[in-house]
């Protein structure tokens, strides 16, 4: 009886022992681990993700650029653009369009986004001037503004409502000249490729997209161009879906060395 009592006195303490060491090590240790692995997780997740850029078309080239930079700078970050008419990409952001940036061709075009309350304090990064472009070989030999008033010379420019047409009648009024184009355009990459392709002798866009060009167009300066540059500004949106990305992209933009891709690329500081 002795002996029974004993082992099971010695036996019941060894069993409590260990019970609440295996109970210790399974309510304490996992923590930390787990509360680690919880904020590493959220690091992770605030560092990557999507960022939706919305700007102008004559934007394309230094913002895909400047895209790739953003992305080598936040592994695991993808930068979507959609590039357009500013028209067009206001009325999208206005209507619905999930986007975290804009940047307009035109002040009229942000205000738009301002207007509605999804946009605030814009910034102005850069301005851009109007050059005529006409195809390499320049066969109705368009020297100057004035040449494009001769009916026979087909002329295309962009749809008033766009940044880069408002700019091109701004400067038409300047030179009290009056041209009636055969074809208007939604934005500025699409009169510059109609230049490209031959189906027009020329068009009034803007210098960097001549730039841009490579050699395929001519650009040609014109005076009444001063009357007519436009301011771009860049925001990030109320209702960015990865506000904080959106914040770092337009600090990159206004940067100086977003300001080195834009001024290579022909952009004029504001």
């Amino acid at each position: 009886m002795f002996r029974r009592l004993s082992r099971w006195a010695v036996t019941v303490p060894l069993a409590l022992t260990l019970a609440a060491a295996l109970s210790g090590c399974g309510s304490s240790d996992p923590a930390t681990p787990a509360a680690s692995t919880t904020a590493s997780a959220s690091a992770a997740e605030a560092a990557s993700g999507t960022l939706t850029v919305f700007a102008a078309a004559s934007l394309t080239g230094t913002f895909t650029e400047l895209g790739k930079t953003f992305e080598a700078a936040h592994p695991g970050t993808t930068v979507r653009f959609n590039f357009g008419s500013s028209a067009t990409l206001a009325q999208q952001i206005v209507e619905g369009a999930p986007a975290d940036v804009f940047a307009a061709a035109s002040p009229a075009t942000m205000k738009t986004v301002t207007d509605a309350s999804l946009a605030s304090a814009p910034t102005t990064f850069v301005r851009n001037s109007l050059q005529i472009a006409v195809p390499a070989d320049n066969p109705a030999k368009v020297d100057d503004l004035k040449d494009l008033t001769d009916p026979k010379v087909k002329v295309a420019l962009c749809a008033e409502q766009v940044p880069c047409g408002a700019a091109a009648i701004k400067a038409l009024d300047a030179a009290g000249m009056k041209v009636t184009p055969v074809t208007l355009e939604q934005d500025v990459k699409a009169a510059l490729t109609k230049v490209e392709l031959g189906e027009v002798d020329a068009a009034l866009v803007y210098k960097t997209d001549v730039l841009a060009s490579a050699g395929k167009v001519t650009g040609i300066d014109f005076p009444e161009s001063a009357k007519a540059i436009n301011d771009y500004p860049i925001a990030a949106l109320t209702k960015a879906p990865a506000p904080e990305l959106a914040k770092q992209f337009v600090d990159l933009v206004l940067s100086p060395q977003g300001a080195d891709v834009l001024t290579k690329a022909g952009f004029e500081a504001p």
